[in-house]
């Protein structure tokens, strides 16, 4: 019996494309003069070490770090600090009003219905906690963070990986066996079925027709929208 359920954010809750045509271009544009701002915060001082560290650059050379950054976004690594980088930036425009969150409305709907229903309802992205706490408190369907128990990010671990998903359940005290996890990405549910999780595909049609249609994933139970999602029993 499915008892908690964890999503992933992009192609699953939120359109690929605010993702790809509003957030990437806003912290590639803003990024560069944030972390030249900030760079003798603690906090920011920190990652800008830690992504130098990573990419094996002497974080003193702050011009070649920014220029690592910004080649991170272009190539869609999810690399740690550059996460935590860019959720810096994505809170400030989040408050100013820049930009509003994208959320299925079908995603909204049925994740309240759930949280009524007594499931507990956990996230797991690529996006740094921060990221995700920032896109669900100002999200265009409201704050909507009172619905979650919870965020994970790579911290835990890669998504790809099976043993983030048991660290997952580890944490949160419940079995793999009765968390149902959402995503649009077959790797992902690769890993969080090898995990023991319950799983299903999201393949919005809105997502899957400029290009970014997957091959089917053996296995997987799919949806083409939260409405169509048969939670396990």
């Amino acid at each position: 019996m499915v008892r908690a359920i964890l999503t992933d954010i992009e192609g699953t809750i939120s359109s690929i494309r605010f993702v790809r045509d509003v957030l990437f271009p806003y912290a590639a544009r803003e990024l560069p003069r944030f972390v030249r701002e900030h760079a003798e915060d603690p906090a920011v001082r920190g990652l800008i070490r830690a992504s130098a560290v990573q990419a094996g650059l002497g974080d003193g050379d702050l011009d070649a770090v920014i220029a690592q950054l910004l080649a991170w976004m272009e190539d869609d690594v999810k690399a740690t600090p550059l996460k935590a980088l860019q959720g810096m930036v994505w809170a400030a425009g989040y408050r100013r009003g820049d930009y509003r969150a994208h959320v299925y409305e079908d995603a909204w709907r049925n994740l309240r219905r759930w949280f009524e229903q007594g499931l507990s309802l956990y996230v797991y992205s690529s996006g740094s906690v921060q990221a995700q706490e920032l896109f669900f408190e100002y999200s265009d369907r409201g704050d909507l963070r009172p619905l979650f128990s919870g965020h994970f990010d790579t911290r835990v671990g890669g998504k790809k990986a099976a043993a983030s998903y048991r660290a997952i359940a580890l944490a949160i005290e419940k079995p793999p066996s009765e968390m149902l996890f959402l995503s649009d990405a077959r790797e992902e549910l690769d890993a969080a079925r090898r995990a023991g999780m319950h799983t299903c595909w999201l393949r919005r049609p809105a997502e899957t027709a400029d290009g970014t249609n997957r091959p089917d994933a053996p296995g997987h139970p799919t949806a083409r929208s939260f409405d169509d999602i048969a939670i396990p029993r």
